[in-house]
């Protein structure tokens, strides 16, 4: 008997090594799964000195790069998960479809109907739309269903007796001789003066760094960098949309020269590229004064 068990046990042993490899590969498919289309809502706060009193405790909802992503039927999942938040605000910081894909049939009214039924909904262009083309009917589109679109302008934010100024960029993608960040914010120098607060909604994160910061806006919003695609310990993400290695200013705060961005790892994926260790991501900033 001890014999004919051992027999048994060694016919056995490749289906239970079959079954664990089958049992791998299955829970690395589910995870692959859940970091590319389980939502993530990551809470932060903004703290300012000179914050207009009235915006204190003032929730605002970011989101960045849908690339045409759908979280449940229709987008209900992501609206419902939004609307959760109890945002004041939301803005979209671009890229609402992927140019390697293509648009999709009324997918920007479903999203604007979606968003604008929450909160008052603020959006700028992001490198894709101006690749796909008809940019100033998408405005157009997103207008007539409940959505302000910044195009190099501004407007202000008007909450408890006080006012924030909110600009907005269209992508540098856009078309040529359009009106220049520099000249946006002379024209709110000129009507302001110098103790203005201001936020600005510009798409590309990397462009913060070397032109944004000198703008002198209190915070710049941007998406664009898809938090790195894969974030590894101990680094800001492994490969940028430009396809370098170990970008920055890809995910949460940075600073430099007096002004500061917030950069969203935004919600979809372009082309072929996945998320891995970084979940699509709704970003929930409350305002405080310090």
């Amino acid at each position: 008997m001890p014999g004919k068990t051992g027999k048994r046990e060694r016919r056995l042993k490749p289906f239970y090594r079959i079954a664990r490899l089958i049992l791998i590969i299955y829970a690395i498919a589910l995870f692959f799964r859940w970091s590319n289309h389980s939502l993530q809502v990551t809470r932060w706060k903004a703290v300012f000195p000179d914050l207009p009193d009235g915006f204190d405790h003032c929730r605002i909802v970011i989101l960045a790069d849908l690339h045409g992503a759908e979280f449940g039927e229709n987008n209900q999942k992501l609206f419902q998960t939004i609307a959760k938040q109890s945002p004041e605000y939301i803005f979209y910081l671009g890229d609402l479809e992927d140019s390697f894909r293509g648009p999709v049939e009324n997918y920007a009214e479903q999203i604007a109907d979606g968003l604008s039924k929450i909160a008052p909904v603020f959006y700028i262009t992001g490198n894709h739309e101006w690749a796909i083309g008809s940019v100033p009917r998408l405005k157009k589109r997103l207008t007539e269903h409940g959505v302000t679109v910044l195009s190099n302008n501004f407007v202000i934010l008007r909450r408890d007796q006080s006012e924030l100024i909110l600009a907005g960029i269209d992508d540098p993608n856009g078309y040529a001789g359009q009106k220049s960040p520099e000249a946006l914010r002379d024209e709110i120098d000129d009507l302001y003066g110098d103790d203005k607060f201001w936020f600005l909604l510009a798409h590309r994160n990397d462009y913060f760094p070397r032109e944004y910061y000198a703008l002198g806006a209190d915070m710049v919003f941007s998406g664009h960098g898809h938090g790195g695609l894969i974030r590894l310990p101990f680094t800001d993400g492994l490969v940028s949309t430009s396809r370098t290695f170990f970008p920055s200013w890809t995910a949460g705060f940075y600073d430099k020269g007096g002004s500061r961005l917030f950069v969203t790892r935004g919600l979809g994926n372009s082309g072929r590229t996945f998320r891995l260790f970084n979940r699509p991501e709704i970003a929930v900033i409350t305002l405080r004064k310090a």
